[in-house]
């Protein structure tokens, strides 16, 4: 056998560390990622120290876990931009922008739930923390809501299982509906039915968003595209940012979520 087909069984076994590490929901001790990875903490240090030179891992200062660096983030952003739905939406969200007169937002869904991928600033630039690489929650952002009613319950389940138990604690959060399984299923279907989802000032005072799905053949989402704004006419039923949105979304998808009525 050649040293080619044969490969590099200590990079397979680095890259295994850190496909592990990309799989979780956020930072873990070495002791919990060498249990995961089924290898001994001295193996798995030593991948870390490599991972955390080269920048693709870093290790919190107060509690010592580690968790995914900058450098993790630029590939991970790269092989989503080549994506081709990605890549087209990305090419023409500065005409939506434009067009709208508000900050124009693409996001995936990732290992973390709902991830931002791209900015496009409007004319009249909105201040948020949110930024590439941010996650996003399922119930209480339009972004997030997009996901939530067009992906498979399955790949949704876990992060939702999640939210609710934080919204239990915290329903001011969520005011447009019940924070149960009945309420979120009535959110869905009231989201399908329109095409968009629509947050308030609620979520990060001073801002409104909403989002819409670009849709696949299996009419699963492959990217939300969202618009914010500080007007709440921007959101409103039948406004034009609203109208302007779908129909971007419908254009770029393979099946069609309905547009917004004029």
């Amino acid at each position: 056998m050649t040293e080619s087909s044969q490969g590099i069984k200590s990079l397979e076994a680095a890259l295994h560390v850190f496909a592990v590490m990309a799989s979780r929901d956020g930072p873990v001790s070495l002791t919990e990622l060498a249990r995961a990875c089924d290898m001994q903490p001295s193996t798995v240090h030593r991948y870390l120290v490599t991972f955390q030179r080269t920048g693709l891992m870093r290790q919190e200062r107060g509690s010592g876990r580690y968790d995914l660096g900058r450098e993790a983030l630029q590939i991970g952003l790269a092989a989503i931009a080549r994506h081709e739905f990605v890549a087209e939406a990305n090419d023409r969200l500065p005409e939506l922008s434009e067009a709208t007169g508000m900050t124009a937002m693409l996001s995936v869904w990732g290992n973390m739930g709902t991830t931002v991928i791209r900015w496009e600033r409007g004319p009249m630039p909105t201040l948020s923390t949110v930024g590439l690489g941010s996650r996003l929650p399922l119930l209480y952002s339009a972004s997030g809501r997009v996901f939530l009613t067009w992906s498979k319950p399955a790949l949704t389940q876990r992060h939702l299982a999640k939210e609710m138990r934080h919204l239990a604690r915290n329903p001011r959060l969520c005011p447009d509906f019940t924070c149960t399984t009945e309420g979120i299923a009535e959110l869905t279907a009231r989201i399908r039915g329109v095409g968009y989802a629509a947050i308030g000032s609620h979520y990060i005072p001073g801002l409104v968003s909403v989002a819409a799905p670009v849709l696949d053949w299996q009419n699963e989402p492959q990217l939300a595209v969202t618009l914010v704004g500080t007007d709440p006419e921007f959101i409103a039923p039948g406004s034009q940012p609203l109208r302007q949105l779908t129909a971007f979304c419908a254009d770029l998808s393979v099946t069609r979520a309905p547009r917004a009525q004029r």
